[in-house]
């Protein structure tokens, strides 16, 4: 059963609920709680919230495609920079200044360097292609992230749930959480990999920017005609290129659920002290209630994404077209990381870290934001 979360208790409820001296176990944290949150355990379990499974995969859907659209970008940026075709215009834009490569820079200069040749193409973008360009691959980009985060905070939600009632009486706990955001990321990973190897393949077709340079026209038209050039080339095990490297990012995906709930469970027993206190909330605790959940998300993703990262480099050149003759450049998760680290350095794992980073903390503060939010508004809680 899922019971309302420490802010649907008022102080009201608590104050007049008589002090016990006994701990109790909470279905809440998975834990004992210390005597005096006996009697706000009673005043919970009076005033349960319903629970409602598909509340979650709503609530993902919003924010997913919320965070998309307003990150959309910067996700343009971080899949340029992760393809060997940029890599090697960059490369040649370094030569033809006289810059040595990143290896032969100390690790300050190298990534002043990268940060200042990340917003160039951000730039240039807008100014060779028009702002169009920004958003290109989105509408992909959106038909892969609603499906993937409803699939993934629908599974996620229930199977927490599912998970901690029929193997931990009720309580949750850190494995419980591990258990369920494996789960949950095998099954969107599986579920959703066409649709990201199509959107990576048309933010990678050659643009008008690259018209200009080769002359060549783009290989595909429009989303359609990426799934249909993958099917009769590559065949229907063409579309699930990269499922391997997806599947390593479920490491990611872990880390970063887990770390969410660690910091929703600090915020949980900071709401407690404050009630117990009978203090009247400041203005700083009401920020901290309001945009600590938001924060905790943002914190969760910017940790496990620079851990796991290299992981996404893999995955996007895994993802890439044949090349003009048929041949694979990549033909497997070992090959690739091989042959990443022999023709471009362990530099090149890291392409396109910068933007990344700058997507993804505020897009994951958008998207849990938004997925609490229309929980609310559903009448249920996470």
């Amino acid at each position: 059963m899922t019971y309302p979360t420490p802010s649907d208790v008022t102080h009201a409820q608590v104050a007049a609920a008589p002090q016990a001296s006994l701990s109790l176990p909470s279905s809440e944290i998975g834990g004992l709680l210390p005597s005096g949150r006996s009697d706000r355990d009673e005043a919970l379990r009076q005033n349960p919230s319903t629970p409602r499974p598909w509340a979650h995969s709503l609530a993902g859907g919003v924010g997913g495609m919320t965070s998309a659209t307003l990150t959309s970008p910067l996700d343009v940026l971080k899949t340029r920079l992760q393809s060997d075709f940029y890599q090697r215009q960059i490369a040649a834009s370094r030569k033809s200044r006289g810059i040595p490569p990143p290896a032969q820079l100390g690790y300050l200069k190298s990534g002043r360097l990268h940060f200042t040749e990340t917003f160039q193409i951000l730039f240039s973008i807008h100014k060779l292609e028009g702002w169009r360009a920004l958003f290109k691959g989105l509408g992909p980009n959106l038909t892969g992230v609603v499906p993937a985060r409803a699939i993934n905070f629908y599974t996620y939600g229930n199977g927490k749930r599912i998970i901690s009632e029929r193997f931990n009486n009720g309580h949750e706990a850190a494995w419980v959480h591990i258990c369920a955001a494996v789960n949950a990321g095998i099954v969107t990973g599986t579920a959703t990999n066409p649709i990201w190897l199509i959107k990576t393949r048309l933010q990678l077709d050659k643009s008008r920017a690259e018209k200009a340079g080769t002359a060549s026209a783009r290989r595909y038209k429009n989303s359609l005609d990426c799934l249909r050039q993958t099917i009769q080339t590559e065949g229907f095990r063409g579309l699930y290129r990269g499922l391997t490297a997806s599947y390593l990012g479920v490491t990611e995906s872990t880390l970063q659920w887990f770390l969410y709930e660690q910091g929703k469970l600090y915020l949980r027993r900071r709401e407690d002290q404050l009630i117990e206190s009978g203090r009247h909330p400041t203005i700083w605790d009401q920020t901290v209630g309001w945009g600590g959940k938001m924060g905790a998300a943002g914190a969760a993703k910017s940790f496990a994404a620079i851990i796991t990262y290299p992981h996404e480099v893999i995955r996007t050149r895994m993802r890439q077209a044949p090349l003009h003759d048929g041949r694979l450049k990549y033909t497997g998760l070992v090959q690739c990381f091989s042959t990443i680290w022999k023709e471009e350095g362990m530099a090149a794992l890291y392409g396109g870290l910068t933007p990344h980073m700058l997507r993804v903390v505020p897009s994951a503060a958008i998207m849990f934001g938004m997925y609490e939010f229309v929980l609310k508004l559903c009448g249920t809680n996470s």
